[in-house]
């Protein structure tokens, strides 16, 4: 039997009124992509040479904000963001902001163990060095073009330190993330210095954790995973790299109320990123290596 003409036009206006209602959904989520980038340029200041450039930048800026919200759907004890970071591929931000290959070029540190006659029964159940006053948020430490020595060691610091008589202040010598000829003669007016730099045992966290009860500690950790580039809050669980490149503080440890344990860590990439610039991490885990290897070369000044 033959479809009348009335009906078979009403099933076609049906069929193009359909897709044009799919494809206008398309545009409105493709429009508030392009706001959401909008305002995110304009929040962290970045300017595309071109409109080449500003286009290629979006898509992985879209890209990047679709893992983000899929990640978030899932079920973790922690959450992703968008941050100053999100216009990068994860390639680009482990060229930019990790060291790779960051291992101790020296032998380990002479002394022994300062705390390891503290017995971890005696040590408090959590630890918050910020609340002593001795942590300072983290700056922003943006990347150099070029990029300087590339990273640094934490024991090369300590030497610098050691044989420079001490640290001056921020205020007294600004960090503007250039390179240039280090001006010896301000750097020399020392308001905090030290003797020496003991290593914590490699691969425990117990040791670590006395450590920490103690004073902050600078560990290495592997920083690349595209989980760390977008980490905005929460304990970060589950598996990562022990691949060492990039260089944070342990400043505390606890617990949260469904029983997780976790590392308080301060990084140095401004209060924009993770929790106004501090993380957790699992702390006491299967690896002894601890997440993403924080737990393998930690190390503290002495006085």
């Amino acid at each position: 039997m033959a479809i009348p003409k009335a009906l078979l036009l009403a099933i076609l206006g049906s069929i193009c009124l359909c897709s044009s209602t799919v494809l206008s959904a398309r545009e409105l989520g493709d429009a508030a992509m392009v706001e959401k980038h909008e305002q995110w340029m304009a929040k962290f200041n970045h300017v595309y040479k071109d409109s080449t450039e500003k286009a290629q930048r979006f898509e992985v800026f879209k890209a990047n904000v679709a893992f983000i919200e899929s990640f978030n759907t899932e079920n973790h004890k922690f959450w992703l963001g968008v941050n100053q970071f999100t216009g990068l591929t994860n390639d680009e931000f482990r060229a930019i902001k990790t060291n790779k290959g960051l291992r101790r070029n020296d032998a380990r540190a002479p002394t022994g163990f300062e705390y390891n006659n503290v017995s971890n029964d005696a040590l408090p159940a959590a630890a918050d060095w910020r609340t002593k006053g001795v942590v300072v948020v983290g700056l922003f430490q943006p990347w150099l073009q070029p990029r300087g020595c590339a990273g640094g060691e934490m024991h090369d610091a300590f030497k610098f330190i050691i044989k420079n008589g001490g640290l001056t202040t921020e205020a007294n010598y600004p960090y503007t993330a250039q390179d240039g000829q280090c001006k010896t003669s301000t750097a020399s007016n020392s308001v905090a210095t030290i003797k020496g730099y003991e290593d914590v045992p490699a691969n425990n966290e117990s040791s670590l954790m006395k450590a920490v009860a103690n004073q902050p500690v600078s560990v290495a950790m592997d920083g690349g995973d595209v989980i760390f580039q977008h980490l905005s809050g929460g304990v970060m669980t589950g598996s990562c790299g022990t691949d060492l490149d990039h260089g944070i503080v342990a400043i505390g440890y606890g617990m949260t109320s469904d029983g997780t344990k976790f590392w308080l860590l301060k990084n140095s990439w401004g209060t924009t990123w993770g929790e106004s610039g501090y993380l957790r991490m699992e702390k006491d885990i299967y690896d002894k290596s601890g997440m993403c290897g924080l737990a393998m070369q930690p190390s503290y000044p002495t006085e």
